[in-house]
């Protein structure tokens, strides 16, 4: 496939963010729409897997957000972090939820218990009871982070936007750990405003599984968008897996994930999510209606999921060596950051550790952006301006 050229902040590297992913939303099971109570969204398994990761050699761990279900985010990565000895945190924070400033606090006190394993991912969904369109969210988002830096980096809070207008003294303690601008931060969505608030002031812009054309359009989308701000910004996949120790195994576990899913129950499934009517979510149902008859919309990139989730609907199925092409071909297009997950969540957590985890060259973002050993410093150490 001849892709055109795609310019990234990491280009040097050769190896992957490799990350798994902490059902804090209540969406582990064994089989999708058959709920069983023991992979409910509690501390006991949700923490579990994440501790799991981190013992496996998982460089992050993305703890999501959701208002209908689950843990709240920032409590349980507070809670997990002193547990951690080696993995990150992506703890995924929804704009316009928390007053900044306080938000920018609570994120600092996160990375320093986490002695800067933090990165952030970005959300700019609806609050739940209000209706903002594509463009005020993203810019509401936009002013949120705006705060956050300045009150990681400066010693006052000067902003005027459309959704705040703030004047405040800064204080010592709100500044984070990472003395570098503060954690990275992580980015997904597909319309223009979306495009360009993650060109302007994020770090790593995931994207949901699509055919490596579609992906492709939408790196090279970004890249241009982020060489009008003077920047680059680096690329992260949101993928389901599906390893066994042939393909004939994985293919039988990806159907038996299915077992109890037809078309009715699927929809409502879907439809019960906050973002069911997003642009993402509509071009995972185009990806879904592109696959053949067995649900393969191309090699070993199987979208069974998608039948029953709103979000991320696709998964990498195969043998290990099948996985891990498909893994290196990915990389091969310049993406750097994936996050990975499978049914149930801790199970496929060392099946991808055994299989296929050892044979990826990893290493974590922040160690990328910070220039420090594998190990997090005793005291913040100073890097050079993000690109």
């Amino acid at each position: 496939m001849n892709l055109p050229p795609i310019e990234i902040r990491s280009p040097q590297l050769e190896g992957a963010e490799v990350a798994w992913f902490a059902p804090l939303c209540n969406g582990d099971d064994r089989y999708l729409g058959h709920h069983d109570i023991r992979y409910k969204s509690d501390w006991s398994n949700t923490s579990n897997v994440a501790l799991c990761a981190d013992r496996l050699g998982y460089r992050n761990i993305l703890c999501p957000s959701s208002y209908q279900v689950g843990q709240d985010t920032l409590i349980f990565a507070s809670a997990v972090a002193p547990l951690t000895t080696q993995i990150n945190l992506l703890t995924a924070i929804r704009c316009g939820e928390v007053h900044p400033p306080m938000l920018g606090r609570a994120i600092a006190t996160l990375d320093h218990l986490l002695r800067g394993r933090l990165t952030i991912n970005i959300i700019s969904s609806n609050l739940p009871g209000t209706e903002l369109s594509s463009a005020e969210r993203y810019q509401r988002s936009r002013e949120v982070i705006e705060i956050l830096k300045q009150g990681w980096t400066q010693d006052y809070i000067d902003h005027q936007g459309e959704f705040y207008q703030l004047k405040l003294d800064n204080t010592d303690p709100v500044k984070t750990y990472q003395q570098n601008g503060g954690p990275l931060l992580y980015f997904g969505g597909y319309s223009p405003p979306a495009v360009d608030l993650c060109a302007e002031h994020c770090d790593v812009y995931l994207m949901w599984p699509e055919t490596k054309e579609r992906l492709a359009e939408l790196m090279q989308k970004m890249s241009q968008k982020a060489a009008t701000y003077g920047r680059k910004v680096d690329f992260g996949l949101r993928v389901h897996v599906i390893v066994r120790e042939t393909e004939a195994e994985a293919r039988a576990a990806a159907r038996e994930l299915m077992r109890f899913i037809d078309e009715k129950k699927g929809t409502e499934i879907r439809e019960r999510a906050l973002d069911a009517k997003s642009y993402g979510v509509a071009r995972q149902t185009e990806t879904r209606s592109m696959a053949n008859d067995e649900g393969f919309v191309e090699e070993h990139l199987w979208t069974g999921i998608g039948r029953a989730r709103s979000g991320c609907g696709a998964a990498i199925v195969g043998n290990p060596g099948q996985v891990l092409r498909k893994i290196q071909s990915y990389m091969d297009m310049g993406i750097r950051a994936f996050i990975f997950s499978g049914y149930p969540h801790a199970d496929e957590c060392k099946l991808f550790a055994k299989y296929v985890l050892p044979h990826i060259p990893t290493f974590s973002m922040p160690e990328v952006q910070m220039r420090r050993p594998t190990k997090p410093p005793q005291s913040p150490l100073s890097a050079g301006p993000r690109n």
